[in-house]
Order: C-alpha cells, then structure tokens, then sequence
C-alpha cells in the first residue's frame, strides 16, 4: 500500500507508523513509551484492539486508525463463520471498538458503523470481508488525511509571516499539516509545546514530530503558557479536538481551557483545529471521560507521591465558543457560534 499523501509528515505520523494491518495482525505504535523506545504492540483480536485504545497505547487520530483496522480483524474472524453469526459477530466488534473511550464515542461509532455497513454487505454477498473492509479502511484513511491537508492549509493561511505558535497536547495530522503548509507558504514557524501531563504528549510526541519534520520546537512545563503571553513570547494558540460540538464547544486534552482563557486575556487568538461533529449538536451530548486519578500521580512509570496522597484526572476539558477565535474546517474558518448554519445540512 502506497501513503504518498502522506510525504513530509515524518515517522511519528505516518500512517504506516500510527497502526498497520498485516495478515491477521494490528500493529500499533506504543506511543506511551516513544520517542525512548519504538515499538508497536500486537493485536490479533479485535478485543485486543479496543484494550490497546482504553490503555492509551494510542491517542489523537490513533485510535480512528487502530479501531478501523480492528474491524478488519474482526471481518477476518467473521469471515470464517456462517453469515448470521459473522454479521452478530462484527456487529458486537463495531460497538465495542466504537466506544472504547466514552469522550469520542459518537464520532467513533459513527466511524465504526461505517466500516461495518461494507462488512455486512460483503458477507450477504459472498465476498471476501477481510480484503473488501481493508480495502475501505485504506479509502478513508487517504480521505482523512486530505480532509486534515485541507484544514492543515487554512489554518496556515491564519498566520502571520513569521509566527511563534503554542499548541497542546498532541494534535497528529492536523497540526503536522498546519506546520507543512505554512513552509510551503514560506512561512517561519516555530512551535512551543506544552509538555501535556500525566502522559507528556506534548513532550513525548508533538516535539518529536516537529523535529522529524525540521520545525523548531520549544518545550515548556504546563504552567509556563501565560508567562509567555505576557512577555510576548507566543503569538498565536492553535491546537485540535477531540470533539467539536455544533453549538461551538471545543472539548480536547485537560488544559486546553485554561490555555484559552489566557489567549484571551492577552488577546492573542486561539485556533480549533478540526471538523465538527453532527454526531454531537450540543455540549449536553458529550461525556467527559475520568481516567484513572492514579495516573495523574505517576510521571513515565513512576510514582512520584507518597502513599495516601489522592489522584484526579479528567481526561478532557471543554473550551466556550466565548474563547475560540475561529474554528478551522476543511471547508474553511469558521466562527464558533455559526457552525450550525455551515455543517448540520451537508453531515460533515
């Protein structure tokens, strides 16, 4: 299979390098454990799969691409069964790699119910439901990184010449095409990256990718952002989400908010960086999702409080369209509070 949509992105996020599909096996990158190490963990269930999700192996547009092939797992087994029990069989793998994380659950299932309206058919038809679900998989994926080229591409056309850009935790294609169209535009960007705790996305990952791409790259602890507005040292917040909702909510990584209202304050502009999702016409529709508080005491595997000492950690936090200069499309920048008018007839 040829990415070549995908030149210039570098390792980290290529989608070679995000998961792969080979014969039977899902390989995802361990991102918990990158850049010290590079290794990909191994998935010959589907359930494996969805594991490997709630696990944080993968994070960002990872777990689109892991559950989508997780489906072509599951149409492998399926394939091996009589119709009626393989179409329960990838219904029941639809469902459960559609919600292995609650926050992005709407926008995944959707994405699951995609994959499985081919599967179905394929059986009901006699074909062959591994090769003709792969086959869809490698056709959205290609969609989806052109989708995110477009908004990469917009979102460049926001900033100025020269510009020292603040991002968040860890946005993948999105920002990675952000970064790549501004040089081509012959922009100078560089990038600061808070380093995201408890899991260091932004350290681990975001700074990694731009270095794989020749980007300048600052890393700073998560309370630096606003000192650095104040001196001047950020001109302009730009990150993704998880979610978009159509009343114009941004709900993405825990910290984002608070990075946002600084913006504010110092009147520098924030960028949401995605689609929004029909999925979730309001905030209301959306659960946040609360991980394990243990993870929040613990800093690359290792405990870093005293015993008795308590944990809280909300994954994601949720950004008022209040606070969002423009949300970035495929279709173009839009304001948070118009996104009805501009997404809820044609489904994006």
């Amino acid at each position: 299979m040829q990415f070549d949509y995908a030149d210039g992105l570098g390792y980290l996020i290529h989608p070679q390098n995000v998961a792969r599909y080979e014969d039977g096996v899902v390989r995802i990158l361990d991102r918990r454990n990158y850049p010290m190490k590079v290794d990909f963990v191994e998935c010959r269930e589907y359930q494996e799969v969805v594991q490997a999700i709630r696990n944080m192996v993968t994070q960002s547009m990872g777990p689109w691409l892991a559950s989508a092939y997780g489906m072509v797992l599951a149409a492998r087994t399926a394939g091996t069964m009589k119709p009626e029990g393989g179409m329960e069989y990838l219904s029941r793998a639809a469902d459960e790699l559609g919600r292995a994380r609650p926050t992005t659950s709407a926008f995944q299932v959707r994405h699951m119910q995609q994959i499985l309206a081919v599967a179905l058919q394929a059986i009901k038809s006699g074909s062959d439901v591994e090769r003709l679900t792969l086959d869809f998989v490698y056709t959205r994926l290609k969609e989806r990184y052109e989708e995110d080229q477009k908004i990469g591409s917009f979102a460049a056309g926001l900033f100025p010449e020269k510009v020292k850009l603040l991002t968040h935790c860890f946005a993948e294609t999105l920002l990675g095409y952000t970064l790549l169209e501004a040089r081509k535009a012959g922009k100078a960007v560089s990038l600061i990256c808070p380093e995201t705790r408890p899991f260091l996305q932004g350290a681990r990952l975001t700074a990694s990718m731009a270095r794989e791409m020749d980007i300048p790259v600052t890393v700073v602890t998560d309370n630096m952002p606003a000192f650095m507005m104040s001196q001047g040292m950020i001109d302009v917040f730009a990150c993704a989400a998880d979610v978009v909702t159509l009343d114009g909510y941004a709900v993405n990584k825990v910290g984002t908010y608070q990075l946002a209202i600084a913006a504010h304050y110092h009147k520098i502009p924030c960028y949401i960086l995605r689609n929004p999702s029909i999925s979730e016409p309001d905030i209301n529709e959306v659960q946040i999702e609360m991980r394990n508080p243990e993870e929040s005491l613990m800093a690359l595997g290792t405990r870093i409080v005293k015993e008795g000492v308590k944990g809280f950690y909300p994954a994601f936090d949720i950004t008022p369209p209040t606070l969002i200069s423009g949300v970035v499309t495929s279709s173009g920048v839009f304001s948070a509070f118009d996104l009805k008018n501009h997404f809820q007839a044609n489904g994006a």
